[in-house]
C-alpha cells in the first residue's frame, strides 16, 4: 500500500508538529481538532498552523509547506478522513478519550487506511480494547519525538492482529519520506526510549540532589564525558519541558509491572514541583533549571539551587573529575570527587536498568541503542556505553552500587556487546552469540565502509580518501569541526590526481562525512596566527590555493557530488557551490558567513553566487538584480535553515537533491555520482555583464542608510564596500562581459585588503573566544 495523503487528529504542539513534518515530506495532510466554542469552528487547528509559522526553531522546513495542511474540526470535517491513507491520533494521553475518538473515526475512514496513535507510554493492547476487528487490523503505534521535524526517532509498535503490510508501509514512509530512524519496539509501557529515558532522568535528578551537585556540575558530567546528551540532564529537561515529566511518570506507574526498578527510583522533589506550579517549565515557559534574567535591561544567565529553589548567576562547573576524564568514561567514574560519584551512581542504575529490559522491550541491543541515540540525543546508547566501561568492569560497578548484575551482562562474560569481525560490525544476542548489525536496504554509512576497508586510500591530518565502491572515491573531513585548512585542500588535489579523467579505478568523487556538521568554514585559528605574525605570503597562497583547488574541482573531467548535513558555512558552503551536484540532508544549514569575522568569501563564493543569481530565470533582467541579490545575501550572512531554504536562496540549485533520512544520504549521493559519470561533460566557464562603479556607489549608499540607523558598524561599512566592489565588477564596463577570473581576482584583492585591518583581526579573535560574531 502507498501513503499519499495523511491526517493528524489533535492540533496541540505535538500533533501540529507531526502535521508540519508530513508537509515537509511533501505529503498533503489534514489537521483536525475539537471545534472552537466561538467564531470559526476550525480556529484551533488554523491557529496551530499560524503559530508554527512564527515558531523558532521552525516546524516547517519552508513557509510554503504550510499550504499542504488542510485544517478543520472533529464535528464538521470528519468526512475529510475518507480520502487519507494514514490517520495519526495525537490527543490527550487518556485511554478512554482515545477509545471514544477511534469509534468515531472508524466508520468514516476509507477501507485499508492505517490508524496509529502517537502515545508515548500507553500500550497498544490497552488502546485497542473494545475496538472492532477491522480497526485492530489497521491499528499500530507510531511514537514521534518532540519536535517532530528535528528528533529522528520513530518508535513503531504493532499488535498481534496488525496487518504486516500496514506495518511495512508505515515503516517505509517514516524512513524514506519523513527521514526517521524507525525502531521496532515491543508492546510494553513507555516502549524503549521513554522507558529508559525517564528512568535515567529520575536517577540523575535524585543523584544530583543527594550528592549536592549544582545543575551546572551535573550537566558538565553528563554532557561531554557521558554524552547523554551534550546538554546534560537539566539542560535536556529545560528543552523538552518539565511539565511533561509528571504526566509520563503517572502513565508509566499506571502500567509498569510490580517490582519494576522505576517504581523504586521515582521520587518527587519539592523544588521541581514548585517550579512547575510557578511556570518555570523550561524554555517554553519563564525558564527552567536555567533562565535568562533581564531585570535592569541586562541579560544574566541564572540557574536554580536544587535545595533552596533560589536562582543565582550561573557558574561554570570546575569539577576535577570532568577535567581529568576528558572523554574517558572509566576515568570519570573512578574519580573520587562528587562528579565521579554522580557518574558512577547514574550510570550503574541507568545502564543496568536498560540491560535488564532486553528482550522485554526489544529483541536486540541495537534497537535499544538506536532508540536512545535518536530519541534522547545520547551520543552512544546504553550498551555502547557499557562497552566503553568494559562489561566486566561494569558488572563490578553494579555490585559496588548494590545493584543486581543484569542477566545480559552475565551472558557477555567480559566480552563486548559490539565487535568487528572481518570488517563487519556485530552485536551480542541474548543467546550469547554474535550476529551482524544489518542496515536497511539503501543505507550506506561511511563508518561501515571504513570498518570494511580498514584503511583509507590516502589520508593526512585533516582528511581521508575512501573507496566507497563502484569507482566512486569519497573525501572525508577529519579536522576539528571539519574546519577547512591546507590539508583538506591537499586532499582535494590528491583526489583529482587519482581520479584523473575518470577512466581508471575511479570515475567520480563524493564529498561527505558523518560528523554533526559538514564544515564550519575555514580554520580561523590558523588564519589568526598567520595574521598576528604577518605571514602575508602564506595568506596570499591560502586564498590563491583555495581558488585554484575549488576551480579545479568545478571543471574537473569527472563529476563531483557534495553530500552535506548539519552546518555548511563559509568555506564549507563554497565547496557546495563548486560541486556539480549537491545531495543534501534536509536538515542542512548553509551560508556564506564570512562578513561575521570582517571578511568576504574569497574561494569563489562571491563569483558562484553572482553567477547563480544572474542565471535565475525568475529574477528581473539586467545586470543589477543579480548583483543586488547576491550582495543582500552575503552582506547579511544569511543562513538557510533547511535544504528547502537553501534552494530558495540559490545556495543549492533547483536540480540538487534532498534526502530526508540522513542514513540514506551517502547512498543517494553515490547513485547520483554514478549517474553523472555515465556521460559526463564539465561545465563551461561563466561570464558576466556587470554594472561597475555606478552599482558600487548605489550599494554603498544603501549601507550608509543602515549605518545612520545604527544597524551597521564602521567596520561593517568597510567590509560591505569591499563586497560591493567585487559584485559590481570593480571598474568593469557595463557594455562588455567579463570572465569569472576577473571576479575571482577582485575577491582575492578585497580579502587581502581586509585581513590587514585591525577590525578584521578583532572580529576573528572575538569569534574564536566566544563563538559569536562581534556586533560593535
Amino acid at each position: 500500500m502507498k501513503i499519499e495523503r495523511a491526517a493528524v487528529i489533535g492540533a496541540g504542539v505535538m500533533g501540529a508538529g507531526i502535521a508540519a513534518h508530513f508537509a515537509n515530506a511533501g505529503i498533503p495532510v489534514v489537521l483536525l481538532d475539537i471545534p472552537a466554542k466561538d467564531g470559526d469552528r476550525s480556529a484551533i487547528a488554523k491557529g496551530a498552523v499560524a503559530k508554527m509559522l512564527k515558531t523558532d526553531p521552525a516546524p516547517f522546513m519552508h513557509r510554503n509547506n504550510a499550504k499542504l495542511v488542510t485544517t478543520g474540526n472533529l464535528e464538521d470535517d470528519l468526512n475529510l478522513l475518507a480520502d487519507v491513507d494514514w490517520i495519526v491520533e495525537a490527543i490527550i494521553e487518556n485511554p478512554a478519550i482515545k477509545a471514544d475518538l477511534y469509534k468515531r473515526i472508524d466508520p468514516v475512514r476509507k477501507a485499508g487506511s492505517v490508524v496509529s496513535s502517537n502515545t508515548s507510554t500507553i500500550p497498544l493492547n490497552v488502546l485497542t480494547e473494545g475496538q472492532s476487528d477491522r480497526f485492530k487490523a489497521d491499528f499500530l503505534v507510531t511514537h514521534f519525538f518532540n519536535p517532530p521535524r528535528y528528533m529522528r526517532l520513530l518508535e513503531i509498535v504493532g499488535g498481534p492482529t496488525t496487518r504486516p503490510d500496514a506495518m511495512a508501509a508505515i515503516a517505509d514512509v517514516c524512513d524514506r519520506r519523513l527521514g526517521k530512524g524507525v525502531v521496532h519496539c515491543k508492546d510494553t509501557p513507555g516502549f524503549i526510549a521513554n522507558r529508559i529515558g525517564v528512568f535515567w532522568i529520575q536517577a540523575a535528578v535524585n543523584a544530583a540532589v543527594d550528592l549536592g551537585l549544582t545543575v551546572e556540575e551535573a550537566d558538565a558530567v553528563g554532557g561531554r564525558p557521558m554524552g547523554v546528551p551534550k546538554t546534560g540532564v537539566f539542560g535536556l529537561m529545560d528543552l523538552v519541558g518539565l511539565d511533561l515529566m509528571p504526566h509520563i511518570a503517572k502513565s508509566l506507574l499506571a502500567t509498569l509491572p510490580a517490582g519494576d526498578a522505576y517504581r523504586e527510583t521515582v521520587r518527587e522533589h519539592a523544588v521541581i514541583t514548585k517550579m512547575i506550579a510557578d511556570g518555570y517549565i523550561g524554555r517554553k515557559g519563564k525558564g527552567g533549571f536555567y533562565r535568562i534574567n533581564k531585570a535592569g535591561g541586562g541579560k544574566v544567565k541564572e540557574s536554580i539551587n536544587l535545595r533552596t529553589g533560589e536562582f543565582a548567576p550561573s557558574e561554570k562547573s570546575r569539577l576535577e573529575s570532568v577535567t581529568a576524564a576528558g572523554r574517558d568514561l572509566r576515568t570519570l567514574c573512578e574519580h573520587p570527587d562528587k562528579g565521579g560519584k554522580f557518574a558512577r551512581r547514574v550510570l550503574a542504575q541507568t545502564l543496568a536498568y536498560a540491560a535488564s529490559l532486553v528482550p522485554e522491550i526489544a529483541d536486540s541491543i541495537v534497537a535499544v541503542d538506536e532508540g536512545m541515540r535518536l530519541g534522547y540525543a545520547w551520543k552512544q546508547g546504553p550498551f555502547e556505553l557499557i562497552d566503553r566501561l568494559g562489561t566486566a568492569w561494569f558488572a563490578e560497578l553494579c555490585k559496588s552500587e548494590g545493584i543486581p548484575v543484569p542477566a545480559l551482562v552475565d551472558t557477555a562474560a567480559g566480552r563486548p556487546f559490539y565487535r568487528v569481525e572481518d570488517g563487519k560490525l556485530q552485536h551480542l544476542t541474548t543467546a550469547g552469540v554474535y550476529d551482524a548489525v544489518v542496515r536497511p536496504d539503501g543505507v550506506l554509512l561511511l563508518s561501515d565502509v571504513k570498518r570494511a576497508a580498514g584503511k583509507p586510500v590516502w589520508k593526512n591530518a585533516s582528511a581521508s580518501l575512501w573507496d566507497i565502491g563502484d569507482g566512486v572515491l569519497c573525501v572525508e573531513f577529519t579536522s576539528k569541526m571539519n574546519a577547512v585548512d591546507g590539508d583538506i585542500m591537499a586532499a582535494y588535489g590528491k583526489a583529482i590526481s587519482l581520479i584523473g579523467k575518470g577512466t581508471g579505478a575511479w570515475r567520480a568523487l563524493v564529498i561527505h562525512n558523518e560528523a554533526d556538521n559538514f564544515s564550519v568554514g575555514a580554520n580561523l585559528g590558523l588564519a589568526l596566527f598567520a595574521l598576528n605574525v604577518g605571514l602575508w605570503p602564506q595568506i596570499e597562497e591560502m586564498v590563491e590555493g583555495g581558488q585554484r583547488t575549488y576551480r579545479a574541482l568545478r571543471y574537473a573531467p569527472f563529476p563531483v557530488v557534495a553530500a552535506p548535513s548539519g552546518m555548511a558555512l563559509g568555506g564549507g558552503c563554497e565547496i557546495l557551490l563548486h560541486s556539480d551536484h549537491v545531495q543534501a540532508h534536509a536538515e542542512t544549514y548553509v551560508g556564506l558567513v564570512e562578513v561575521g569575522v570582517g571578511l568576504i568569501p574569497a574561494w569563489g563564493g562571491c563569483t558562484e553566487m553572482l553567477a547563480r543569481h544572474a542565471k535565475n530565470p525568475k529574477a528581473p533582467r539586467g545586470p543589477m538584480p543579480a548583483v543586488a541579490k547576491a550582495f543582500e545575501i552575503i552582506s547579511t550572512a544569511t543562513v538557510a535553515k533547511s535544504a528547502a531554504e537553501a534552494k530558495e536562496l540559490l545556495y543549492f540549485r533547483s536540480t540538487d537533491g534532498v534526502t530526508m533520512n540522513r542514513d540514506r544520504l551517502l547512498a543517494d549521493a553515490k547513485a547520483k555520482a554514478l549517474e553523472l559519470a555515465a556521460n559526463y561533460t564539465p561545465p563551461e566557464k561563466d561570464s558576466f555583464t556587470l554594472p561597475g562603479p555606478t552599482a558600487r556607489a548605489a550599494l554603498e549608499l544603501a549601507v550608509e542608510g543602515f549605518a545612520l540607523q545604527g544597524k551597521v558598524t564602521p567596520h561593517d561599512k568597510v567590509v560591505c564596500a569591499a563586497l560591493a566592489e567585487i559584485l559590481s565588477g570593480g571598474d568593469a564596463d557595463a557594455t562588455k562581459p567579463v570572465g569569472e577570473d576577473h571576479v575571482l581576482g577582485l575577491e582575492h584583492k578585497a580579502f587581502m585588503e581586509l585581513v590587514r585591518t585591525t577590525g578584521t583581526i578583532d572580529r576573528i579573535e572575538h569569534m574564536l573566544l566566544t563563538g559569536k560574531p562581534l556586533r560593535n
